[in-house]
């Protein structure tokens, strides 16, 4: 059987996917894609059928190994699902688990334990020289930053530097259990021998997505550490070249976002908030594997060029498009303020 076709199936495209088994492959790709229309959905069912229909048909096309989970919220607040793939498997979290990370920090600044202006030392031994993030361009060691200067540059930037100054306030063992008392029992860092330093370890999508529900919920953290929580991952400083690419700057800042990326795996999780800031949307995709096009050119492509990104761009205006005029009526507000773009002085 075609494994692309049946996997539309299972994901619930109805008759289009039923006609795959005469058609093929790249005729049902096209008439999914006749079927996409490019407006507001009516209801989180309709919105769901949607987005179901264009996560199977662009992850298909990407190739690789998909474990996602994708719900959008009805009118009430009560989650209808669009994507369930492999929605339990433990998978590499990779930068994603950059909230996690945060998370834990500022569950401990919640119980007074840290601050946010208190200072944490930049190293000589601790800067990470890779591409990602700000602490390797400054050039300029010893110096010192605020934790939350730190935990800013840790989700904007992705910066891996910070991960080991959030070490430092919140070691790996202390940060697993502050994770775990929280019910997350798969979305764990892995620990060194240096007890403040720790790979970003593993997840599953469904704790993910749970973890960022609870977020919105505000049953994770403080309203103020969620405000902060939030404000970081929707600024325009945030992660682009995925779910948020096609979309406009005041858009954009409708989306908290968390990209990932580490040898094969291409990740991102986040939530999509309507017009008056409730939040509608909440997904988590990640994929690892062999995807399409030339192997040589996608081992080393984290851009918006990779199979994966691509898919996660078109899923992502899909998402958007299908939910932006949706709302709810008991779900948190967060407003957003609008961009405001300056020219120095």
């Amino acid at each position: 059987m075609d494994t692309n076709v049946n996997r539309r199936r299972l994901l619930g495209l109805g008759t289009v996917a039923a006609a795959g088994a005469v058609l093929g492959t790249a005729q049902v790709a096209q008439a999914a894609e006749e079927s996409e229309i490019d407006t507001p959905a009516a209801d989180a069912s309709a919105a769901a059928r949607r987005i179901s229909q264009v996560y199977a048909r662009e992850t298909a096309k990407a190739g690789g190994t998909w474990s996602s989970y994708v719900s959008v919220a009805d009118s009430a607040g009560n989650l209808v699902p669009a994507v369930s793939e492999r929605a339990d498997d433990v998978v590499e979290a990779y930068s994603v688990n950059k909230i996690a990370v945060a998370t834990a920090v500022l569950d401990k600044i919640d119980r007074g334990l840290l601050t946010l202006d208190q200072r944490v030392d930049v190293t000589a031994d601790i800067v990470i020289k890779d591409t990602d993030g700000i602490f390797a361009l400054d050039g300029a060691y010893p110096s010192s930053v605020t934790l939350g200067h730190a935990m800013a540059a840790l989700l904007t930037l992705s910066d891996n530097t910070a991960v080991r100054l959030c070490g430092l306030v919140c070691p790996a063992a202390e940060l697993n259990e502050i994770l775990r008392g929280k019910g997350f029992v798969h979305t764990q860092v892995v620990p060194v021998a240096n007890p403040n330093r720790f790979f970003l370890g593993k997840t599953t999508p469904a704790e993910t997505h749970t973890l960022l529900r609870k977020l919105v919920g505000g049953t994770l953290l403080s309203a103020k550490s969620t405000e902060y929580l939030l404000n970081i991952l929707r600024s325009l400083s945030a992660f682009t070249d995925g779910v948020r690419l096609g979309l406009t700057s005041a858009e954009r800042l409708r989306v908290a976002t968390k990209a990932g990326w580490f040898n094969d795996g291409r990740n991102e999780a986040g939530v999509m908030f309507s017009a008056d800031g409730k939040p509608i949307l909440t997904y988590a995709l990640f994929a690892s594997g062999a995807f399409a096009g030339d192997p040589a050119v996608n081992k080393d492509d984290y851009a918006a060029t990779h199979p994966a990104l691509r898919a996660r761009a078109k899923l992502g205006k899909t998402m958007f498009r299908s939910v932006e005029k949706l709302t709810a009526t008991t779900a948190r507000t967060y407003a957003t303020a609008p961009y405001r773009a300056t020219n120095g002085g």
